[in-house]
């Protein structure tokens, strides 16, 4: 009997399945179990009649383990009626859909253990036509349950009814990370044993592909591993030889093969695609190593996701190389919220549309559709491994698969048969563009494609019940190995053939470049101003929006949030907005990334979806929290802040926008530690030298002010020599500070030397002072502010206003000006970093009458005095989400409404208030926001 292909099992099994499923329901176990049963046999290509009977006679044994009979008594001895039987293979039992199946496998248990020991079939079967619960006797009686309608996923536990030599290897889980550090740790070890570089990278990759082709029927099942385990020595030694013989062979077609060749070699297929055609060397193997390569094996490679290729790129890369590179792969969540408002949803939209036609006009738009589905193509421009490429491929195939579905109105799969499959499926690889910088991702993403296409192809097999395999491999994405910044994007791919840009650049601040990164950005931004303070993601903005001048192309990019916080916004997007036209069509506000690498970074990411074409509805996600879910908006218009308001920037100024106190800095110390102390260290001092009590003062930075934390600093400002001289304390630190400016590198910290009793830099006010801390956890709703004393010095890790009001007070602590802050402030990672210069100097304050002045002092102080209820509690404690008490919580609303009455309306959530803020600020910036205006604070799009 000729054993067929997996290929020819799974697309049986898909009609099998699809031939039944309307029947199923219906059937009863008298009228329709030998004929369900002989035509699930012709799945695995074997005449039942020849090797297995219906209602195989059985004796009973007395007192089996007590067991009961279908009602519930003990079995006794006497005669079964097995529904099917073939010995040594697979025992069934056919039930009416309904019945109690467990009883069903209890009376089979019955029949089985009446058999003798060379009839013990290898399982169990039993199935109501609709339900198959199968138990491996071979592995305890292991149950599998699956629907008819899933039988082509499990169709291999029956692989031995087929002819399938019984090679017993078990599978676990899906592909996971484990799988990528398997291959990191086998990885690691050839390197260890001088097999490195390029060749080590295109040797991993090879090995990932024949782990995938050994589960998803491109090698037939299991062949790979059976041919490791049954043919190689247990020491490993010879494996190394092995391997090179099979990537010989799948490099070469039939006729390229000897005639003679080891027929188990022989049943590899030829692969094509260039991936074997590079000679390597002979690597070398141990025990261990071939070990952890049959460990892989053990997993089922059949399902994997395509994050499992960037968690094998991390893993390979050492750590300094993976932060330099900005290797932070994408989850394929992350990735679906570039890809559905980029191109998914508006592509499924027009499809459910043009199924609303009728007739005629319905098919011919639909064979349109198809047509513009294969016409589509993608470029990402830092692609790594390609798992944008991957995730955005499957979709659009998935697509493709209810299109031809509506095209060819499939209610009986069993028409497909005589489909020319081959010209039906239209999208493929070749329209996926990519440039890495490194060599090995370039290596992964191409075999990426290549095994994204064979899962849809067995989808295809799946749902149309026609074997559909692009072996060997002839078309192929065109991934190109080279620096994005530096090529000419339109030798890649030219504009006029491409439809979208998408990816996730590197992730690399502006402090933290390497030279040539920092190079890098300065020729792509080599006209822009102050582009030295952008991060190097913006180098794919700009190369992008140059490279869409004149076309339809639409991008969409992940990015850290800093592009459009802070001093970033109005550098990048007035180039981006007003220089290249660009237009943002949809964003994603900041959330958290997460991914599924070990090590996985902490990092705060924006999407911006853009083009030139000023889509009608945009779509902006919002998240109450960077760890929600995200919450779909439609609106008018997306400024550079991502927020649905005017189109203009926020840059810093030195002058409030409003007659307002002015905000400085706190002084900053610039002493090495020396003029510093703690608790302990004051009292110490003080118990050796009383005397100098006047010169230690409360020092406080933004933690100990939040935190409520203890410190002090000598402060000698004002104060006469001869009152400190006789401090060995006082003169060891002024000798300690002086020696740590003078060798410092900077100009400006050696000029400070010569003042080696004074902080760096003083602006400590002459008054009480409202201080505000610089950087503020993003959980808490309000940053904790407060009134300090003019006794209290303050760090430069604080911003303060002098002589401010408690009317001041009350407007900056409110939800109002938390709702601007959040918007237009920088961050580090996820925290508030307030700014004096761009958050305070430009927030356009209310004009309120006098009653409401009166009012928002009131409720100003409602809330010191709410404060004061606690004096216990830091403001860490107060302004904690989980902890503020009811009573601080109740003032703060109240005086939210008391602001929010002084701007003349009531706001329903912090959009609203953004939006009408940045309406204000325009309109109090007036004429400076005129498009002919020179580039200057408030200048309009």
């Amino acid at each position: 009997m000729a054993i067929i292909s997996w290929n020819e099992i799974r697309a049986r099994a898909a009609k099998f399945a699809d031939g039944w499923k309307d029947r199923a329901p219906a059937a009863r176990e008298e009228a329709d179990a030998q004929t369900f049963e002989n035509e699930f046999f012709r799945v695995f290509g074997v005449p039942r009649s020849k090797v297995a009977v219906f209602e195989r006679k059985v004796t009973l044994r007395d007192g089996f383990d007590a067991a009961p009979d279908l009602f519930g008594e003990p079995a006794p001895a006497g005669t079964g009626y097995i529904d099917l039987f073939w010995p040594a293979h697979i025992l069934a039992e056919m039930k009416t859909p309904g019945k109690d199946l467990q009883k069903a496998y209890e009376q089979a248990k019955r029949y089985a253990n009446a058999l003798s020991g060379k009839d013990l079939p290898r399982g169990i079967l039993i199935c109501d036509f609709v339900n198959f619960h199968y138990y491996d006797l071979r592995d305890n009686a292991k149950p599998y349950r699956f629907t008819l309608a899933q039988l082509p996923e499990y169709v291999e536990l029956f692989g031995y009814l087929a002819g399938y030599r019984e090679f017993v290897f078990e599978k676990a889980d899906p592909v996971n990370i484990e799988a990528a550090e398997l291959m990191d740790k086998l990885h690691d070890r050839l390197k260890e044993t001088g097999y490195r570089g390029h060749a080590l990278e295109v040797y991993l990759v090879r090995l990932v592909f024949c782990l995938f082709a050994d589960d998803t029927g491109i090698f037939e099942h299991d062949h790979f591993v059976a041919y490791i385990a049954g043919r190689t020595s247990p020491d490993g030694s010879d494996l190394a030889l092995h391997l090179a013989k099979i990537f010989e062979v799948l490099n070469n077609g039939a006729g390229k093969r000897a005639l003679n060749i080891d027929e188990q070699l022989n049943a590899f297929p030829y692969i094509n695609g260039g991936l074997f055609e590079e000679r390597l060397g002979i690597a070398d193997f141990d025990s261990a190593m071939r070990d952890t390569l049959l460990a892989c094996c053990r997993l089922d490679w059949g399902k994997i996701s395509p994050a499992v290729f960037g968690a094998l790129f991390q893993g390979v890369m050492d750590e300094g190389e993976r932060h330099d590179l900005g290797a932070h792969y994408t989850s394929e969540e992350n990735i679906l919220k570039v890809i559905r408002p980029l191109f998914l949803d508006g592509l499924r939209a027009e499809f459910e549309k043009i199924k609303t036609f009728v007739s005629e006009a319905r098919a011919a738009r639909l064979a349109v559709f198809h047509d513009k589905l294969a016409s589509l193509t993608f470029l990402d421009p830092a692609c790594g491994c390609g798992n944008f490429l991957v995730v955005a491929y499957r979709e659009l195939r998935r697509l493709e698969i209810d299109v031809i579905k509506e095209i060819h109105g499939l209610r009986n799969t069993a028409a497909a048969v005589k489909w020319d499959v081959e010209n039906v499926v239209k999208v493929n690889v070749n329209q996926f563009y990519g440039v890495e910088l490194e060599d090995f991702p370039v290596q992964i993403a191409q075999t990426a494609l290549w095994l994204a296409d064979h899962q849809m192809n067995r989808a295809v097999s799946d749902t149309f019940g026609v074997p559909f395999l692009r072996i060997p491999l002839t078309a192929s994405a065109t991934i190109v190995h080279g620096n994005a910044l530096a090529l000419d994007w339109t030798e890649i791919v030219p504009p006029a053939k491409l439809s979208y840009i998408l990816g996730n650049p590197p992730f690399l601040g502006a402090r933290i470049m390497s030279k040539e990164q920092k190079s890098e950005l300065e020729t792509v931004f080599s006209e822009v101003k102050n582009s030295n303070n952008l991060d190097y993601v913006t180098c794919w903005y700009k190369k992008a929006a140059q490279y869409i001048q004149g076309t339809r192309i639409e991008a969409a990019f992940v990015s850290t949030n800093s592009i459009c916080q802070g001093e970033q916004v109005p550098i990048l997007w007035s180039e981006l907005l007003n220089r290249h036209g660009i237009k943002i069509n949809f964003a994603h506000q900041t959330f958290k990334w997460s991914n599924e690498a070990r090590g996985k970074a902490a990092v705060y990411c924006v999407i911006i979806g853009f083009s030139l074409i000023d889509r009608q509805e945009k779509k902006l996600y919002l998240y109450e929290t960077v760890t929600s879910q995200p919450v779909e908006t439609s609106v008018k218009q997306i400024n550079a802040y991502l927020v649905d308001a005017p189109l203009i920037f926020i840059e810093k100024t030195q002058n409030p926008l409003c007659r307002v106190s002015e905000m400085v800095f706190g002084s900053m110390p610039n002493d090495d530690g020396h003029f510093l102390l703690t608790e302990t260290e004051k009292d110490e001092i003080l118990k050796k030298e009383p005397a100098i009590s006047e010169f230690i003062r409360p020092f406080l930075g933004a933690d100990e002010f939040i935190n409520d934390r203890k410190r002090y600093c000598i402060w000698l400002k004002g104060a006469a020599p001869e009152k400190y001289s006789h401090s060995k304390e006082i003169l060891e630190r002024i000798a300690a500070v002086k020696a740590y400016r003078a060798s410092s590198t900077r100009d400006v910290t050696q000029k400070l030397a010569n003042f080696p009793t004074l902080f760096g830099e003083i602006r400590q006010p002459d008054s009480d002072y409202l201080l505000i801390p610089s950087t503020s956890s993003e959980k808490r709703k309000y940053i904790p502010i407060g009134f300090i004393d003019k006794y209290t010095i303050s760090s430069n890790a604080n911003l303060l206003v002098p002589n401010a009001t408690l009317y001041e007070f009350g407007v900056i602590t409110s939800g109002m000006h938390m709702a601007w802050m959040r918007c237009v402030c920088g961050r580090l990672k996820s925290d508030y970093r307030y700014s004096g210069t761009i958050v305070y100097n430009n927030f356009p304050w209310p004009a309120p009458a006098d009653k409401q002045k009166a009012t928002i002092e009131q409720a100003a102080q409602a809330v010191l005095d709410a404060r004061a209820l606690f004096p216990a509690s830091s403001l860490a404690d107060l302004y904690d989400p989980l902890t503020m008490p009811p009573e601080l919580t109740k003032a703060h609303q109240k005086l939210d409404k008391a602001v929010e009455k002084a701007y003349g309306r009531v706001f329903a959530d912090d959009a609203e208030r953004v939006a009408y803020l940045f309406e204000l600020y325009q309109q109090k910036c007036g004429e400076l926001f005129a498009e002919t205006k020179r580039r200057g604070k408030g200048r309009k799009v």
